[in-house]
């Protein structure tokens, strides 16, 4: 069921005002996305569906988004000038950043106008790329409960905090994709190896790195946070918490519900709405926290709809894409899950193409022939995280134990297409 939760409690420091009332003369509002992806296009969709004309950019042609949008155009979206001049160009009412590499000052200078809304604000945007602010922010000034961490910026700097903190520990880049750069030193040897591979990781190069305690934990949780704005000031509304773990660097498997304790399930609610208010806005946050019995700890927050969201594309009655556009219009949205649900992502590198080594109809009748299962395949380049998504299986069942194994077995036999 839906739920909701006032946030007076802790509020950001931007004016809190919902979106312009729509009236009978009220021409279709304009929606430009800042990255066209996969995720995108699923965005688009949604959009259009509730009346929106959408523009779809991104600094490749043939997006996925781009089949689908009104309109598309190519831009280098790092490129300060080249973004503010395609924004002034097509005056779109609602500017939504999907993408990480974007020019924060033309996001900036854009927020700062009367007659354009961004989302979500340049500030989230920037702190998603931003592993250390984004952590600061938790920890420092929310107080937020986290597992420890220090930040390091040259390998004589990393020796330090491991011979400080001693092992094991995790060692990430500020900003990469979920996976992606990371090690666990259990040895001082793996000290300059580590380093190496997480300032190298992702598409922007920074010689700081985060290392952090491994913290025993029974699970990873996606809280799907929907910030909006009501009569009185802003609400948080939450999805039902969504299991997830990663598959090595090649999937991701998420499922939902993922059942928590009272106390941690209260615990995951409060850590979200407090750093969801902090960054202010509204849409959709994947808050991510990890769970042991009733202990909480804030891990990460993507102020966007994401990947292990993708289940509520078979789990819920509204998806993460259709809450996302709800919010962002001024909308009412509502949390409410049909069906217990699993899905598993395959990925592979950004260069990647499809073997061609299995007969898709064969490979999809296996696949489709799981109960309750279904299956998307994303044929489109896709550029949007440094690594191309492949396909998704899905599968439904009476609890998510059932749905998991189901969705496991369509995706196994996906894989055979790659």
């Amino acid at each position: 069921m839906s739920e909701t939760t006032d946030t007076d409690e802790l509020d950001s420091d931007e004016p809190e005002t919902g979106p312009e009332p729509i009236g009978e003369a009220t021409p279709p509002p304009t929606v430009m996305l800042l990255g066209s992806g996969e995720l995108s296009r699923e965005l688009t969709l949604a959009f259009q569906r509730l009346g929106a004309s959408v523009i779809a950019v991104d600094r490749y042609a043939d997006a996925p988004a781009h089949g689908v949008a009104d309109r598309s155009a190519v831009v280098k979206m790092n490129d300060a000038e080249a973004l503010a001049a395609v924004i002034e160009k097509e005056h779109p009412r609602y500017v939504v950043a999907e993408a990480t590499l974007i020019a924060a000052d033309a996001l900036i200078a854009v927020a700062e106008r009367d007659d354009i809304e961004v989302f979500p604000t340049p500030r989230s945007t920037r702190l998603s790329l931003d592993r250390e602010g984004l952590r600061r922010l938790a920890a420092d000034e929310l107080g937020l409960p986290t597992a420890p961490f220090w930040f390091a910026g040259s390998i004589e700097e990393l020796t330090a905090v491991v011979q400080h903190a001693g092992f094991p520990l995790v060692v990430k880049p500020i900003a990469a994709a979920p996976g992606e750069g990371e090690s666990v030193l259990v040895r001082i040897e793996d000290v300059e190896p580590a380093w190496h591979r997480a300032v190298g990781a992702g598409r922007i190069p920074l010689n700081r790195v985060m290392a952090e305690a491994v913290v025993e934990v029974d699970v990873e949780v996606t809280l799907l946070t929907i910030r909006t704005i009501g009569p009185t000031g802003p609400v948080v509304h939450f999805c039902e918490p969504i299991g997830h773990r990663q598959l090595g660097g090649d999937a991701l498997e998420s499922w939902q519900p993922q059942r928590l304790s009272p106390a941690a399930l209260d615990a995951a609610k409060s850590i979200a709405a407090r750093i969801v208010n902090s960054l202010g806005g509204r849409g959709v946050f994947g808050v991510e926290v990890l769970v042991r019995g009733d202990e909480v700890y804030f891990d990460n927050v993507r102020p966007r709809p994401y990947d292990s969201g993708l289940v509520t594309l078979r789990s819920q009655r509204l998806s993460q894409f259709e809450l996302h556009a709800r919010a962002i219009l001024g909308l009412s949205v509502d949390t409410i899950m049909v069906s217990p649900a699993a899905a598993e992502v395959s990925y592979a590198g950004a260069d990647a193409t499809d073997s061609g080594g299995a007969n898709l109809r064969s490979v999809l009748a296996e696949a489709l022939a799981v109960a309750e299962s279904d299956v998307r395949l994303f044929g489109r380049p896709d550029e949007t995280e440094g690594r191309r998504r492949l396909g998704v299986a899905f599968a439904t069942a009476p609890d998510p134990i059932i749905a998991r194994d189901r969705a496991r077995r369509a995706s196994a036999a996906l894989r055979r297409l790659w």
